[in-house]
């Protein structure tokens, strides 16, 4: 979901002003500390939840920095970084988790997965998920699906006097707490992998960024993907969903269910917008 959304709440609102504005020292504090010439800003919709810049370190290695904005989904990255540690992931070469920031293997030439048409995608996707699916040793400081399930069920019942189809969003707020339930199967999830989330390397021909991470249901990893192929997901709902699933080998009934539930309950600042044609076409 949106890491800015249109109904945030005073405290997240306060939160982020606070972070942008400290956003200039902490960038002169970790390019001194850890001795980086930073490029020019990235200025991309896919950046929208963080400042990133390339940068090169002392000895000449590129490198990107990350600095991340306060959001409750990405609160683990750093950790699920490290816990991935560069497979099939990119791999943290310094970290400040009280600045949120993070220096970054560079990706080169960091195409995205974008490129690709979307049934090659789906290939892609599939494989590198199988990859990061794997519990966690305890202690881990991973928290459960059901997490972000609530706090997004927090979030959309204080909107509802925006709900344009209160039955369905009742539906798909019931599944959140159903499907989120623990389970011995739960793993590790990425929880945001889509196509622009997965950029091309040198080191492998694919690499995966900014994971959310949740430990909780494979089937749910499918879901942001699908909802990255809207105009697919709209023409054959159950074809693209049963596809995916079946690259994943996953119960494309679970995929379905976890689609509905997010297309029809997901806090949004916009309650008429099309993902409510999506929930109604997997209903």
């Amino acid at each position: 979901m949106d890491a800015w959304p249109a109904n945030a709440s005073g405290k997240v609102v306060s939160a982020r002003a606070a972070w942008a504005d400290g956003l200039t020292a902490a960038i002169r504090d970790l390019q001194h500390r850890w001795e980086l010439t930073l490029d020019s800003p990235i200025d991309s919709t896919e950046t929208s939840a963080s400042w990133v810049t390339r940068a090169v370190r002392r000895d000449g290695t590129r490198a990107v920095l990350k600095i991340g904005l306060p959001h409750m989904e990405a609160a683990h990255e750093i950790d699920g970084l490290r816990f991935w540690n560069g497979d099939p992931t990119v791999r943290v070469l310094e970290a400040d988790a009280g600045l949120n920031a993070m220096l970054l293997e560079a990706c080169e030439p960091g195409l995205s997965l974008r490129q690709l048409p979307e049934p090659d995608q789906d290939v892609v996707i599939a494989g590198l998920l199988k990859r990061l699916w794997r519990t966690p040793d305890p202690p881990a400081p991973f928290r459960p699906l059901a997490t972000m399930t609530t706090f997004w069920t927090e979030e959309s019942r204080a909107a509802t006097a925006n709900w344009s189809d209160p039955p369905l969003t009742n539906d798909g707020l019931r599944l959140f707490d159903e499907l989120s339930r623990p389970s011995p199967d739960d793993v590790l999830l990425a929880t945001d992998l889509h196509a622009g989330n997965v950029l091309s390397a040198r080191r492998e021909p694919w690499l995966v960024i900014d994971p959310k991470p949740f430990v909780g249901d494979r089937a749910y990893d499918a879901t942001q993907h699908l909802l990255n192929c809207p105009t697919r997901l709209r023409a054959d709902p159950v074809g693209t969903i049963r596809r995916v699933a079946e690259l994943l080998s996953v119960d494309h009934t679970r995929v379905r269910l976890w689609l509905f539930a997010r297309a029809a309950a997901e806090p949004r600042g916009n309650w008429e917008n099309g993902l409510l044609a999506i929930a109604r076409a997997l209903a």
